[in-house]
């Protein structure tokens, strides 16, 4: 069982990624929006909302870690900034290391007129309801950025499997390749 975490502000390219490394893999993708979107419809953006799609993920994680699938990519948005993005990432890490999956971590990196950019893709609104508000989910994006950190400084993760991509200039493809590479998946 493998688990692979592919984390990174918004528009950098998560799901893509993780759409790509799904089709170069065996490994099933279940990016953050899966739950979001089902949930929105009926919450909004709101407490209720988060803590209800933290419970699904925890539910799915723990009913798929039991599996004999060979693993999941799971996309998202990690605050490095806020203590309980780490807690939330080590939760997770538990409920597949009590599996004796392996864990890897990807960090993607992208300037923002890059992530501007891919805010308004096809493929991105296609499969993430919520965005397709493109003012609304481009003021969200702006706003994070003056209280959230949502890349890693330097040294900050001491991870064993991690890899940070700068992805500006790469397809998606590319970067699913280099993932694949890096960690011989």
């Amino acid at each position: 069982m493998k688990l692979v975490l592919i984390f990174g502000p918004q528009a950098v390219g998560k799901m893509t990624v993780g759409q790509e490394l799904a089709k170069l893999t065996n490994l099933k993708l279940m990016h953050n929006h899966m739950t979001i979107d089902l949930l929105e419809p009926l919450f909004g953006f709101s407490p209720e909302l988060w803590k209800l799609s933290n419970t699904f993920r925890e539910e799915i994680f723990r009913s798929f870690a039991k599996t004999d699938q060979d693993g999941i990519i799971f996309t998202f948005v990690w605050a490095f900034n806020k203590q309980e993005d780490w807690e939330n990432v080590e939760h997770v890490c538990t409920i597949f290391r009590e599996k004796n999956a392996e864990i890897y971590f990807v960090e993607l990196e992208a300037k923002l007129d890059i992530r501007l950019k891919r805010n308004k893709t096809a493929n991105r609104l296609e499969h993430k309801p919520t965005k397709r508000n493109i003012n609304q989910s481009e003021q969200n994006l702006l706003n994070s950025m003056e209280t959230l950190r949502l890349n890693s400084r330097e040294g900050e993760l001491k991870r064993d499997n991690y890899v940070r991509i700068d992805n500006n200039k790469l397809s998606a493809v590319e970067v699913a390749e280099r993932i694949k590479e890096h960690f011989e998946l």
